[in-house]
């Protein structure tokens, strides 16, 4: 990269920061979506939320300036198209759902609406290396896959958004390493839009972070989960880079462990994995004595090791890529088991 397009890049970046932060700024004094603490919450007062309309706001001036003021879109129209057409999708269903508050199963339906436009654009997962097969066509497998791969990750992070700090700062290390990883083979378009997620992050997070003034309710956090699913796509397939799928798993593997473990733990458990509850580990770390500083600093570093190790995964050919997971599956199942037995002995299991 030149000098030249390094400056204009973080300028780029600065303009967007300071969207996010003024829209931000903006809404924790005139918002009047008030999230009002009860049994299951983890903060004490009424704190505005819908602050994640700033990362979306944010997300939609880039993409504008990507494809107006650059000198080309970087993309085929269809795929663009589509994509933005998705994330606004999924960033107006969750306001919609912040001001409602729908029931589960009318989310999951909203968010299949938006993972449809996609399926429609033909943003398509539909080959993946695997360990003993190699290279995999997926045919009609593979729009099940990508379906699959973008109703989880979008309910993950909106699961994991419970704590202050927690998604906003995730979603910063995580395109950030995707933009680091993604510009050095040879992306533009999925850099660029990189870029705009971690800048529009940092923005909300100079008032999320602990102790939060404000929260980014669904429409920030499920906006989060889905555009980093299609941009782990866009980036597989379609964007100059071809940078391995595998990529963005492992960037938030900590925050699928714990949505996975915790949905199949309470599963085991008999309980209902659709019901509201606080039992997933960040938040058993924090009603065991933590600090909500503390917990998401943890996840942060774990979210770095795992920038770093996704680094150095891209640099190994094919499906021994998968290998990479392994120490990381180790360490958080070790981990999942010693929070769980403390929380069992503190009695926190069943609130």
């Amino acid at each position: 990269m030149t000098w030249e397009a390094f400056v204009s890049h973080a300028l780029f970046a600065l303009v967007l920061f300071l969207v996010a932060w003024s829209i931000t700024r903006w809404m924790i004094h005139h918002t009047s979506f008030i999230d009002i603490p009860n049994e299951r919450s983890s903060h004490a007062s009424p704190t505005p939320r819908g602050g994640g309309v700033s990362i979306v706001t944010a997300f939609l001036i880039g993409l504008i300036m990507i494809a107006w003021i650059g000198d080309r879109v970087y993309l085929q129209q269809q795929y663009f198209v589509g994509f933005v057409l998705s994330a606004y999708s999924i960033a107006l269903l969750s306001f919609l759902d912040d001001i409602h508050n729908y029931r589960f199963h009318i989310k999951l339906l909203l968010h299949c609406v938006a993972i449809a436009v996609v399926l429609s654009a033909g943003l398509v997962l539909d080959q993946l290396a695997t360990p003993w097969f190699g290279l995999v066509s997926l045919g009609v497998g593979g729009y099940v896959l990508t379906f699959l791969w973008l109703l989880g990750l979008t309910n993950a992070y909106n699961f994991m958004d419970g704590i202050d700090g927690l998604a906003a700062l995730t979603a910063i290390i995580a395109a950030g390493f995707f933009a680091y990883i993604t510009l050095h083979q040879g992306s533009t378009f999925v850099y660029l839009v990189s870029y705009t997620i971690l800048a529009g992050s940092a923005g909300f997070l100079y008032f999320n972070r602990p102790p939060a003034k404000i929260f980014m309710g669904d429409v920030g956090s499920t906006f989060l989960g889905f555009t980093l699913g299609c941009m782990a796509l866009i980036g597989a397939r379609y964007d100059a880079s071809h940078t391995s799928f595998l990529v963005m798993p492992l960037l938030l593997g900590h925050f699928i462990f714990d949505t996975v473990f915790t949905m199949l733990r309470r599963i085991i458990a008999g309980e209902n994995p659709a019901q509201a509850h606080c039992s997933h580990l960040y938040q058993l770390l924090v009603r065991g004595g933590l600090s909500h500083k503390k917990v998401t600093l943890i996840y942060a570093a774990c979210g770095t090791v795992q920038g770093v190790a996704a680094i150095w995964m891209v640099q190994i050919e094919g499906s021994e890529r998968l290998f990479v997971f392994v120490p990381f599956l180790l360490l958080y199942a070790l981990a999942a088991w010693k929070i769980t037995a403390q929380a069992k002995k503190l009695g926190l299991m069943h609130h």
